[in-house]
């Protein structure tokens, strides 16, 4: 049975659907090695007049192997929609006296803030829910603004969850602005 490569399908579905699902699409095949971001940029090559060849141009440029799951994805999708800048995917951070706290889903480093995806498995177990506590915590007093949200918050009212990243990034502001706070 004649079969497309994983390059072309990705390709094909970047060009026939809309771009968030193309880059929740691309991501994924990246994020698996299922593909390369090489091979997919030949294939865009070789379909250069065909039918939504700029859509999935655009979608294999913003397309990311670091992304770990559609949501991630999507939400990328809504930051750069919403005016953010791109953030930093899957980033260790920590404190100069913390040593590494952890691992970010998104981080904006000029902007001091972390923006972390919410599963609902994270908070299904409580000893898990109160090491995501500490490592808020944690992770203010190393000086980071963070912004949990859920996949519900960002498919009904992403611009509440741009929003709340614009105001992490005026907080961490205010706290640069205002230097070191004394003891």
């Amino acid at each position: 049975m004649p079969v497309t490569s994983v390059a072309r399908t990705v390709v094909d579905l970047a060009r026939s659907s809309s771009f968030r699902s193309g880059v929740a699409v691309a991501d994924s095949a990246l994020h698996d090695k299922k593909t390369t971001d090489s091979e997919l940029r030949a294939v865009v090559a070789g379909c250069s007049r065909w039918p939504g060849i700029g859509r999935a141009r655009r979608v294999v440029e913003f397309s990311d192997a670091r992304s770990e799951s559609p949501f991630e994805s999507i939400a990328r999708v809504a930051f750069r929609d919403g005016g953010l800048p791109p953030p930093e995917l899957q980033v260790w951070v920590g404190g100069d006296s913390l040593g590494v706290i952890g691992r970010a889903d998104f981080l904006w480093r000029e902007h001091r803030t972390i923006a972390e995806a919410d599963g609902a498995v994270k908070y299904a177990d409580p000893d898990r829910a109160r090491k995501q506590l500490r490592r808020d915590a944690d992770l203010r007093e190393a000086g980071f603004e963070v912004v949990h949200f859920t996949w519900h918050e960002l498919a009904t009212a992403p611009h509440q969850v741009i929003d709340s990243v614009r105001a992490a990034f005026r907080r961490a502001s205010v706290l640069r602005a205002a230097g070191p706070m004394s003891a």
